[in-house]
């Protein structure tokens, strides 16, 4: 059997991908970079001897996702847990004076493209009688932020789509996790700022956040549960962050 992770190219879908394989699990991997993610298959597979399948995917497009798995229903039959990964967040702004570009991608990526993705998975874990959906939340989720409108709100929806998830998954066998990390350093703050890596480096400064390792670490421990367990969701921040508004940074 094997893992289905999204947004896999880095952060924390590469840091998860790096986890299954360690422990054995055969893997697909989609991302929207062909370059990284064929030079972590080759990673995975030499180093740990594993199965590593890659796709290019935006899941924002849902024909290319249902096509993905249509053609491919053979790798994706096979597939027991699905790490709904792919996600951002775009700019910091206040509504009014948002963009609404911004807004689109963030809408479109982080709900719209997870639920592309579990809808064209699902049947097949019905069909097969069980297996284990996470999906990557956020604080952000739970505790809104100056000027992280939409983006929270997006993870707003993670929050309650994984508990509908549940609901509607009842009785077959399915699980549904959310793991939902506060301040973690990764590509993320990049792709908020543009690529701007002094204003990204900004938000972790004065402290020690969560890596991408620590969050693969708690994944791994969700989806190793016994099957009658079903850890619904997991809140986690860096000692540092108290919430998402309390965060002790210390200066030099």
């Amino acid at each position: 059997m094997s893992v289905f992770i999204t947004g896999a190219s880095s952060g924390i879908g590469a840091a998860c991908a790096k986890a299954f394989a360690a422990i054995g699990h055969d893997l697909v991997l989609v991302a929207r970079r062909a370059d990284r993610l064929e030079v972590l298959a080759t990673e995975l597979k030499a180093q740990y001897r594993v199965g590593v399948e890659t796709f290019v995917l935006d899941v924002r497009k849902r024909k290319d996702v249902e096509l993905l798995v249509s053609e491919n229903l053979p790798t994706f039959k096979k597939v027991e847990i699905l790490l709904n990964n792919a996600g951002l967040a775009k700019g910091l702004s206040t509504s009014q004076a948002g963009d609404p570009d911004e807004w689109d991608l963030m809408i479109d990526t982080n709900i719209k493209g997870l639920l592309y993705v579990s809808r064209a998975i699902f049947p097949l874990l019905i069909e097969r009688g069980g297996g284990h959906v996470i999906n990557m939340g956020s604080v952000a989720g739970r505790w809104s932020y100056p000027k992280g409108n939409v983006y929270c709100a997006t993870k707003a929806a993670i929050k309650v789509l994984s508990e509908s998830m549940r609901v509607d998954l009842h009785g077959t066998g399915v699980r549904v996790t959310e793991v939902a990390p506060g301040m973690v350093e990764t590509e993320f703050a990049e792709v908020r700022f543009s690529g701007d890596k002094k204003q990204a480096k900004q938000v972790y400064q004065g402290l020690t956040p969560l890596s991408a390792d620590d969050i693969a670490e708690i994944v791994i421990w969700c989806a190793k549960r016994p099957a009658h367990v079903n850890i619904q969701e997991v809140v986690v921040f860096p000692t540092a962050q108290s919430s998402v508004h309390l965060v002790d940074r210390k200066t030099s």
